[in-house]
Formats: structure tokens, sequence, C-alpha cells
């Protein structure tokens, strides 16, 4: 007897095929514009895309904040456990220093695709105030392009404020390291503390842009959906 064709044993399959659609799209790499074109046909306008890698870039900055905290208490332990061996010190840091390092790098790749898809949004706004004929909602359109692109402006200055203050703390880290590294000695522990101070004021610098960051992240990502 055939199988009687249901909603639930069609669903999986489309799935199935955007998947496989989008990953096609993703392994092209550096197509922005097939990309773009691809989400469109199945209902994802570039404001859409835009909202979702605020949002990304936003957690992005909420996993660094608590992984170069936990990092800066790493290095508090070595400095702090003068019985541990001093490899294993070295060890705790070194992996700290590379947790905070890849942190950085996941917060710079998401600040990097927010600009990309701003860009291709605003380009394509634009351009697309010259097809109306009504001079009213032209102009109520261009002012919400003014609007948006103001509030985008003071939205990718904090990430990039935030972004810039990685690498003070990340130099830090990696002077630290290195130091250890070759003088595995009781005293190389000991300069180690001396630095803190100044590296753990590096830390909260950074942590205070990245919330505010985040803040405007979040008003970015209200105002689109609420204008949505």
């Amino acid at each position: 007897m055939p199988h009687s064709v249901t909603a639930s044993s069609i669903m999986p399959s489309i799935a199935r095929r955007l998947w496989l659609v989008l990953l096609s799209v993703a392994l092209l790499g550096g197509c922005s514009s097939l990309y773009y074109n691809t989400m469109e046909k199945f209902g994802y306008e570039k404001r859409d895309i835009l909202v979702d890698r605020v949002e990304n870039a936003r957690d992005s900055q909420n996993d660094a904040q608590e992984t170069f905290r936990s990092s800066l208490e790493r290095f508090q332990s070595v400095v702090d456990t003068p019985d541990t061996e001093l490899k294993d010190r070295y060890a705790e840091i070194s992996d700290a220093y590379e947790d905070s390092k890849s942190s950085a790098e996941d917060v710079r790749d998401r600040i990097d695709k927010v600009e990309e898809v701003a860009e291709a949004l605003f380009e394509e706004w634009e351009d697309e105030l010259g097809e109306y004929q009504s001079d009213s909602l032209r102009r109520s359109s261009e002012q919400q392009l003014d609007e948006t692109r103001t509030q985008y402006s003071q939205l990718i200055s904090r990430m990039h404020d935030a972004e810039e203050r990685m690498d003070p703390v990340l130099e830090a880290f990696q002077d630290q390291v290195l130091y250890l590294k070759h003088n595995l000695n009781a005293q190389a522990i000991g300069s180690l503390e001396n630095e803190l101070v100044g590296i753990r004021e590096d830390v909260d610098a950074l942590i205070r842009n990245m919330e505010q960051s985040i803040e405007e992240s979040e008003a970015f990502i209200r105002r689109f959906r609420e204008g949505g």
C-alpha cells in the first residue's frame, strides 16, 4: 500500500534542501551577493541577516567578556599558588592566552560580518529610493535610512572601540607567556604579579567598552524589530 504524503513528511525534505543550498553558498566563500540573493529567495532579507549578525556579534562579545575575565583569574592563580610546578604554571597561562586570542578573533570576525551585510543593505536601500513614484513615501524611506545609518554608525563605532581594547590585553598576556616560557623560575613568577595590576586595568576597561557595545547592539536590534 503506497505511503500517503503529509506535511510532516515534506517539511524535513524542504529543510534538507534549504540546508544544502545554504551550505553550497557558504562553501563558495566571498560571493556575498549570491548568498544574499539565495537567502532572499527563502524569505530572509538583508535587514534580517543584519539583525542576526548583530546578535551574533553581541553574543561573541558576551563570551569574550567571560573569557578575558577567566583568563585574568588564571593569571592571578599562577601568582597566588607558589607550590604549583613551574611548567604547570606556564601551561595554565599559555592556555588562558590562547583562549583569549581565539575569543578575540571570533569577535573580530563577527564585526566584519556585520559591516559586510550593513554595507550591502544601505547600498540597496539607497538605490531603491529612486524607484518610488510617491515623493512622500520616498522622503519617509530616506529619513528612515538616515536614522538607521546614524544608529548603525554609533553601533559599529562602539564595536570597534571594544575590539581595539582587546589588543593591549592580548599583548600583555602574550608578553607574560613568552617571558615565563623562557624564564621558568620563581623570580619570573614574581614578575607577573607586578604586571597584573596594569593588565587588570586593561581588562576592566575592555569589559566596560564591551558592555557599552552590547547595550548599543541591543538597542539597534530592538529598533529594527519594532520597525519591522
